[in-house]
């Protein structure tokens, strides 16, 4: 692991964003409350908020940090059938919280595609990234307009 100790103590925040294809069946389902496993928009959302509590167990060389703040949204977008995802991650450290913000969405997003899989394997989990970050030496924010 990378030492931190000589690095000044900063409020860090971090903001990730990921977004999972389901289609229009699944979709209405979400819609309706209707999978078979539940509500899958609050399990993914609680299912980010303990992957961000648990990153450096699952990231072998990250920092275990004491989080403020661990907020998942899960939202459903009739329009594109997907599900939005968006986890924000704050604490006041020595090291960013850039992982806990990815790990979170990541997380989330698993978790809509073991929800949703017994109606359809058609899911797919993209645009997993960083979508801002303050605190520590340098920020961070994505151009919204810039195409990956």
């Amino acid at each position: 692991m990378v030492d931190v100790s000589v690095k000044e103590t900063t409020k860090r925040f971090a903001e990730a964003r990921a977004t999972v294809l389901v289609g229009p069946k699944i979709t209405r389902l979400i819609h309706t409350n209707n999978m078979k496993k539940g509500d899958v928009l609050s399990v993914a959302q609680l299912a980010g908020i303990m992957g961000a509590k648990r990153t450096s167990e699952l990231i072998p060389l990250c920092h275990n940090i004491t989080l403020s703040s661990v907020k998942v949204e899960a939202k459903l977008n009739m329009e594109m059938y997907s599900v939005d995802i968006c986890g924000r991650v704050q604490c006041t450290g020595q090291t960013g919280v850039e992982m806990e913000a990815l790990t979170a969405v990541t997380l989330a997003a698993l978790t809509v595609y073991d929800m949703c899989k017994a109606v359809s394997h058609d899911i797919t989990i993209t645009d997993i990234k960083l979508w801002n970050k303050t605190g520590g030496k340098r920020n961070f924010e994505r151009n919204q307009n810039k195409v990956d």
